[in-house]
């Protein structure tokens, strides 16, 4: 019971770190481009997991060498290409969502990135995968919320909320492909090869669209170490151990709760504001993502989903 009270926070912590995140990222697109700031902080994330990598192998090793079992050695097909096909939706998703949080607001911008959570069962009836009367409901609910939240009076959408509403999409995409590939590759090592994969493809489109400069870099450093070390360095780690101890269902419901931090820091950090009708379109988001994972809550949510 101690373990997991103690996963359930440091579960906590974890979307506390993710979505105050979305704040660093508004300020951060204040002084570089998108593909700038995602190529950094996405370098610095594959780097700051390399240190837990290392641990969890020695450690099977010695495992290995105690059971006197053989390591397979991979391929690859099976080792190298997985980590960069998942890395390409990440350079998407990412990119939709830091483009997009250059003209919309970190809270907005934390509500319907979390809707990941409501396409990811959508998107897997494509794939033959059941959805259930609750995912369904959820779904309803959210889409309500999304129009109170982001559609004005005339039936358009923002523009920034419309990047990030596709880039949530993605992050659905991302959901389903980790899935299809943790099961048959360390998930650690799969997370560092995406980030590798997404600050390569992120810094090649910078330097081809983007004008650097010192001064912007120097602006943005604290939101990009934030966002490269905490949101993914620590975060992860926390999720990684917390979910050992902590039921999928109890896990997925609190990793939802990011979309209410990132409103909060929002409003503290920012001086963002929403008006009523924002405000209970965001409630019925959040009502709609709970809903979805009361059966969605099986299998754990990936860490880099979020970033």
């Amino acid at each position: 019971m101690h373990k997991r009270a103690f996963a359930n926070a440091a579960l906590l912590l974890t979307a506390a770190i993710w979505g105050l995140g979305f704040v660093a990222q508004r300020v951060g697109a204040q002084y570089v481009g998108a593909f700038t700031f995602n190529g950094i902080r996405f370098g610095l994330g594959a780097l700051s997991l390399l240190p837990l990598i290392y641990f969890m192998d020695k450690k099977d090793s010695e495992k290995r060498v105690k059971t006197g079992e053989v390591k397979a050695v991979g391929t690859f097909k099976t080792n190298i290409l997985p980590g960069i096909l998942v890395g390409l939706v990440l350079y998407i998703a990412a990119t939709l969502q830091q483009v997009g949080l250059t003209y919309t607001t970190a809270g907005k911008g934390g509500f319907i990135t979390g809707l990941y959570m409501v396409f990811v069962p959508l998107l897997g009836l494509l794939l033959k995968h059941k959805i259930s009367k609750n995912s369904w409901a959820g779904v309803v609910i959210a889409v309500v919320g999304l129009y109170l939240l982001s559609v004005n009076e005339d039936f358009t959408i923002a523009y920034g909320d419309l990047l990030v509403l596709i880039g949530a999409i993605f992050w659905a995409i991302h959901i389903l492909t980790i899935d299809r590939f943790a099961q048959s590759m360390n998930p650690l090592k799969l997370s560092s090869l995406q980030f590798a994969t997404c600050s390569i493809l992120s810094l090649g489109t910078a330097l081809a669209t983007e004008t650097v400069t010192m001064a912007g870099l120097q602006g943005s450093l604290i939101p990009i170490l934030y966002g490269g070390l905490l949101s993914v360095g620590v975060a992860y780690t926390l999720q990684v151990v917390a979910q050992k101890h902590a039921k999928p269902s109890h896990a997925a419901i609190i990793l939802s709760m990011e979309s209410v931090f990132g409103a909060i820091g929002g409003a503290l950090l920012l001086g963002e504001s929403m008006n009523l009708r924002g405000l209970i379109g965001c409630g019925l988001i959040l009502a709609g993502i709970l809903v979805s994972q009361m059966t969605f809550g099986k299998k754990s949510v990936p860490a880099s989903v979020t970033e």
